[in-house]
């Protein structure tokens, strides 16, 4: 992307690479390029292969390169996806981030006791809060937060309260009873559980019950709402969507972050409106301006 950018801008007037699959392994991709430098007259030269695209035998041999290149690169992907299901299927951990509960030595998972006693507070307390919001509110008044992970450059991630979709997948993780995710698929893993699976059932099953999933309806892919994380209520907290079905009525709202993330002191003095009624009054707004 920067390198196009520098075409369009003028700033280029001949690209040199090493091998011209180090420029893209991708046929269509490299069609755009070629066209982009036709159009903004740039050079293009590979030190280490000799072709000439004005001809169409130099043409030819460059389609055959990047042919070969794509191909390699498909055949490399493969090979690393085989390599992770098969590593999974053994329980091996094969990167991505430590959840709350473990730390990393020797690219495995410990058991941190510390973590892992909150894990463990986590779970027994959403069977006796009995939904995300209320245990959410249970999780503030505790200071209780997401687990804290220093990156490479220094910064951290992590470290912050729990929101509802946070929360959720840490109660459906099942590496806390010891297991290892591929594909929807689950293998015993080389760690060793934090939770039991009779606490880790329980919590699935009231994870699906009906007052718990109407809070994470899904929307129907019909469903747009240009105005989300666009408007925020008086308190600066943004506006989400949200739906709501009544009397076989089915309604759009956008309801404030903070509500929704059981924050409710949070919340500025308007926490819901209708999604069609701001619509409306903003694209009005708009077509005002225009004229």
């Amino acid at each position: 992307q920067r390198l196009m950018n520098d075409i369009r801008a003028g700033r280029l007037d001949i690209v040199v690479v090493y091998k011209v699959d180090r420029l893209t392994r991708s046929l269509a991709d490299f069609a755009k390029l070629v066209e982009l430098f036709d159009t903004h007259k740039v050079s293009f030269v590979s030190v280490t292969q000799a072709f000439n695209t004005t001809s169409s035998m130099g043409r030819l041999t460059l389609n055959v390169l990047l042919s070969f290149a794509q191909f390699e690169r498909e055949v490399t992907g493969e090979r690393i996806r085989d390599k992770i299901a098969a590593s999974k299927k053994k329980g091996i951990r094969m990167g991505g981030p430590v959840p709350l509960g473990y730390s990393l030595k020797d690219k495995k998972l410990v058991v941190d006791d510390t973590e892992a006693a909150i894990v463990r507070s986590l779970f027994e307390g959403y069977l006796e809060h009995g939904t995300l919001s209320a245990l959410i509110r249970h999780l503030d008044t505790q200071g209780i937060v997401t687990k804290c992970t220093a990156r490479r450059d220094g910064s951290s991630r992590g470290g912050v309260r729990f929101g509802k979709g946070s929360l959720a997948y840490l109660l459906r993780n099942r590496v806390y009873v010891g297991e290892i995710i591929h594909k929807e698929k689950h293998f015993p893993g080389e760690h060793q559980p934090i939770i039991g699976p009779s606490l880790f059932d329980a919590v699935q099953e009231a994870l699906t019950r009906p007052d718990e999933l109407r809070t994470r309806r899904r929307f129907k892919a019909s469903e747009t709402f240009p105005l989300a994380n666009r408007i925020a209520d008086d308190r600066g907290n943004r506006m989400t969507p949200t739906v709501a079905n009544k009397n076989g009525a089915h309604y759009r709202y956008y309801v404030s972050a903070a509500l929704a993330q059981g924050r409710q002191s949070e919340a500025g003095s308007i926490t819901r409106v209708s999604a069609k009624e701001i619509e409306d009054l903003i694209a009005d707004k708009l077509r005002q301006m225009r004229n």
